[in-house]
């Protein structure tokens, strides 16, 4: 079998690859959201991909992502922008009026941030905490023995309402029970959101229950260097 070679034949044969962990799981079909990562790609290239009825797309960085949603927005109707990279104090401004859902609550100060300009903004993004789920160093995150508590400083001292979890599991190792311990980690906070599985992976998260995968290469391709 050849390999799809346009995004729109790509997004096709990642949808069919999710339909079919989503049967294997015993769960409704379209019970996961497919999030397009967008993030390096050009609205000329992203558009192919909208045209084939992809509307929930993740961005890492506030200012590419301001540089070409906008325009896109207004084109396509129903368009949910994810935030999945690292958020600076001084971009939550711009994230909150710009994105749809936040998956990258990872600190006190980000949280603080958020909480103050949905307050001003008057605009309630959902939002997810990053859990650094393998405890690796150089990622963001916050640790999964102290998300309990993160999560209860958000809900309880900020006022935050917490949608789910988010993470990125070590590219070494099996992510099976990376999984499984946010899922953990969810339930017993009574989140309903897990933003787990990527393009190599994504298959892998849906029986651990994950509500959100994240799917760029396998969709666009090649990234170009950023």
């Amino acid at each position: 079998m050849t390999e799809p070679d346009t995004a729109p034949a790509r997004l096709a044969y990642v949808r069919a690859a999710l339909a079919k962990a989503e049967r294997a799981a015993g769960r409704p079909a379209g019970d996961v959201t497919l999030v397009a990562v967008s993030k390096t790609f050009d609205a000329d290239e992203i558009a192919p991909v909208l045209d084939a009825g992809q509307r929930a797309f993740g961005e890492n960085r506030v200012q590419e992502a301001k540089a070409k949603w906008p325009g896109l927005k207004e084109r396509y109707d129903g368009v949910e922008l994810h935030l999945i990279g690292p958020l600076q104090s001084n971009k939550a401004a711009e994230a909150v009026a710009l994105f749809d859902v936040i998956e990258s609550v990872d600190r006190p100060k980000i949280a603080e941030a958020l909480a103050k300009e949905m307050a001003a903004q008057g605009r309630s993004p959902r939002l997810f905490v990053q859990v650094n789920i393998g405890s690796e160093p150089q990622k963001a995150g916050v640790a999964p023995e102290e998300a309990d508590a993160f999560l209860a400083r958000c809900r309880d001292d900020l006022g935050l309402t917490i949608e789910g979890l988010m993470c990125i599991p070590p590219a070494d190792e099996p992510p099976a029970p990376f999984f499984a311990l946010l899922d953990r980690i969810a339930a017993r906070n009574g989140l309903a959101g897990r933003s787990m599985g990527m393009s190599a992976d994504f298959a892998d998260a849906v029986p651990f229950g994950a509500t959100h995968v994240r799917v760029g290469s396998a969709i666009f391709g090649t990234r170009p260097k950023a």
